[in-house]
């Protein structure tokens, strides 16, 4: 694939990327786990696609995500936000807000529906994404402003309703390969001025975690996604009272590690175009892997939490009135009504993201049956 030249100045940034993580290899003994490689890629401070001030969302970024195509992937989301505040707790704490769209939206919506959170917490580590995010709050919705705060770090507790869209996707991920019967985890090394693959043995905490079903093959590659399973128990164990949404691309593991997914599911973003070379222009742009929602629902039952739902996205927000809140611009009006059914679409359609994006929830003492998984629910599949 042809991928679009950056300039001069994204080119020496990148370089200056690239060196920072041949330095970290060099000092490692000349190799690191791709999880710390995707780390430093992605959030060296100052340098990392997330930590540096380069335009990630939207039509002049990298990729664009559901808020950003439509608002009624928010609206419909605060109907079950709504249902979980109105069991007794009113906080709403988003993870990862990127360029703020959501949160916008979610206490627009809100509010509409009388059912504003006292607080809406956002954690969010990029200061770029956190100042995007401030910014869209403070021109769409300034009167609310007052209710928001900004957050390092997780609380120590909280009550109420977590959200995070399209967070997990982007944490670190370990990337093991089995050839014959030897496993091995693929690290990154210095290759002249370039970064390239190199296996080695498996640490103890991570052979811990690869059960042979994962790799079904020989010649067979896979990403084992340690920091997000740390992250939802992290979650769960925060949570006192309350619902966790995670919505993110992904499977059951009897699906994420089928044959047919012998080169593993880690894909990168840049200026709209799909990839699979990490190390084409680091710091430029974004690595990904699509997420194994079986661990994660493992993650969370290890720290007490239930599980609520699992479903895609097209049947949570067809459950949530998605349709309803379309039908709230009459079809004759041919202009507006128009680009928001195309909206639709792409939030629900197969072929777009309804399929293969899923909505994951647990929680503590929440509502018996979230609206969003009244029908469809696929927990059984997990």
């Amino acid at each position: 694939m042809s991928l679009p030249e950056p300039s001069h100045e994204a080119r020496e940034h990148s370089a200056r990327v690239a060196d920072h993580i041949r330095a970290e290899i060099e000092a490692a003994g000349g190799w690191i786990p791709f999880a710390r490689y995707m780390e430093l890629a992605l959030y060296a401070p100052g340098l990392g696609y997330y930590m540096a001030g380069a335009r990630k969302l939207g039509r002049d970024g990298d990729f664009v995500t559901a808020p950003e195509i439509s608002d009624l992937f928010g609206q419909t989301l605060a109907a079950q936000v709504r249902q979980v505040l109105e069991a007794g707790d009113d906080e709403v704490l988003e993870v990862g807000a990127g360029s703020g769209a959501l949160a916008a939206t979610l206490l627009a919506e809100l509010e509409r529906l009388g059912a504003l959170p006292s607080r809406y917490l956002i954690l969010e580590l990029s200061p770029d994404l956190r100042a995007r995010s401030r910014d869209a709050l403070a021109a769409r919705v300034p009167h609310l402003l007052e209710r928001v705060a900004w957050l390092n770090q997780l609380p120590p507790r909280f009550a109420g309703c977590v959200i995070g869209n399209e967070v997990l996707d982007a944490m670190p991920v370990h990337v093991v390969s089995r050839n014959a019967d030897a496993v091995h985890e693929q690290g990154v090394v210095a290759k002249g001025r370039g970064l390239d693959w190199d296996g080695r043995p498996p640490s103890d905490a991570l052979r811990a975690a690869i059960d042979p079903a994962y790799l079904p093959a020989p010649a067979y590659a896979t990403e084992i996604q340690l920091a997000a399973r740390g992250f939802i128990r992290a979650i769960a164990r925060m949570l006192e009272r309350g619902v966790a949404l995670f919505v993110d691309y992904g499977f059951p593991q009897h699906e994420y590690y089928h044959p047919q997914r012998a080169r593993g599911t880690l894909m990168c973003h840049y200026r709209h175009r799909a990839h699979d070379n990490p190390f084409f222009l680091p710091g430029l742009q974004d690595i990904t892997s699509h997420i194994d929602f079986t661990a994660m629902a493992r993650a969370a039952a290890e720290s007490g939490a239930a599980l609520l739902g699992y479903t895609t996205q097209a049947q949570f927000l067809i459950n949530c009135g998605i349709t309803q809140l379309l039908a709230r611009t009459p079809a004759e009006d041919a202009r507006a009504y128009a680009p928001l059914a195309a909206q639709v679409g792409r939030l629900t359609s197969p072929a777009e993201m309804g399929e293969l994006f899923k909505v994951f929830a647990f929680g503590r003492a929440a509502p018996q049956a979230l609206i969003g998984f009244v029908t469809g629910d696929r927990c059984h599949t997990l």
